[in-house]
């Protein structure tokens, strides 16, 4: 039977202080860090295409936030603050994008291949719309050992996250129906900010409101204010609810913007300035940090307290990066097939 989709979801400050200060604190990481690429990129330490998550951190953390440290998360190439918010730490983050060994993904992976057993961070995918069905396959085996194999505790949740662009693509439809027929614990999350690389959504699909086609597959679907952490946070803990539940899954359109050019080779010229500054006018951060001083959950020096705390862990980051050796030669071959314990 299909379900009504929601358009709209109500954003009360149903957040503890502590709850509060965890919610910015990791904007500011993700915010922090994508900055600091930016140098760092212009300075020569990177290569290659690098895209950066600036003005979309209230997506990444209103979600992963809220799963449990052993949920699932798959990414796009625009995975570093997807990689910081699921817990893999700075140091690993930078560590990688220096093409070094203590990266998280040994220095083989660079931005687009960010990846993390650890944390059950499933990527990192250059291809667009490549992770959602690696997103399902994580949430089938799930499934497949809590029903199947009687393991109790296989209650995982899968999340993956992809463009308004990925939304046209094959794999989501394909996806979609799988979830829907094998009621799959997973959350597709589509992070639209309006652009697929130059192209505007509204010129690329033949209906612009994403969440509507959860109704196509008789799963729930949500449009989001995806400036507003809490109200991600919201729809997230609901859609995490029903997936832990067996309900099924779940698809949220978060409306974001990127505040920089697609990748760090983009001059951004395509987008029209007026469009750009009526979104930065809506950071997201500051949106956080506004209500929580208004609500009185934090001070202006808890708030400054923070930004200082992450400059310096991102600082560190970028330290450890460059004292951190290069991958081995002799290693050229390694990491091709599983190695023994």
């Amino acid at each position: 039977m299909l379900q009504e989709s929601v358009a709209t979801v109500a954003t009360p400050l149903a957040i503890t202080p502590d709850e509060g200060l965890m919610l910015y604190e990791d904007m500011v990481l993700g915010r922090t860090f994508e900055d600091k690429c930016a140098e760092m990129y212009y300075r020569g330490k990177m290569f290659g295409f690098v895209h950066l998550y600036n003005g979309q951190e209230a997506v990444a953390t209103g979600v992963i936030k809220a799963l449990r440290p052993d949920d699932y998360v798959c990414s796009t190439y625009r995975d570093h603050v997807h990689a910081l918010s699921a817990g893999v730490t700075a140091n690993e983050v930078m560590a990688e994008l220096f093409g070094k060994e203590t990266g998280c993904s040994k220095g083989r992976g660079g931005s687009m291949h960010m990846f993390s057993a650890e944390h059950n961070f499933l990527g990192g995918f250059a291809f667009v719309a490549e992770g959602i069905p690696v997103a399902a396959g994580a949430a089938f085996q799930s499934k497949y050992r809590r029903e199947t194999m009687g393991d109790a505790s296989a209650d995982q949740v899968s999340t993956c996250f992809f463009g308004d662009g990925a939304a046209n693509n094959g794999q989501f439809f394909e996806t979609m129906n799988m979830a829907a027929l094998w009621n799959l614990p997973m959350i597709f999350v589509v992070e639209n900010n309006r652009w697929a690389i130059g192209m505007e959504h509204v010129r690329a699909t033949s209906d612009t409101s994403i969440f509507k086609k959860a109704a196509a597959f008789g799963m729930p679907g949500f449009e989001v204010d995806g400036m507003d952490v809490l109200a991600v946070r919201k729809v997230a803990q609901e859609a995490i609810r029903r997936a832990r539940a067996g309900e099924g899954p779940t698809l949220m359109e978060c409306l974001t913007y990127r505040f920089r050019g697609h990748s760090l080779a983009d001059p951004d010229e395509l987008r029209p300035k007026e469009e750009k500054d009526e979104w930065f006018g809506r950071d997201p951060i500051k949106i956080l940090a506004s209500k929580l001083t208004e609500h009185g959950l934090a001070t202006e020096p808890q708030l400054k307290a923070i930004d200082k705390k992450i400059q310096a862990i991102v600082e560190e980051s970028v330290r450890f990066a460059e004292a951190s050796p290069e991958p081995k030669p002799e290693d050229l071959y390694r990491y091709q097939f599983a190695e023994d314990e």
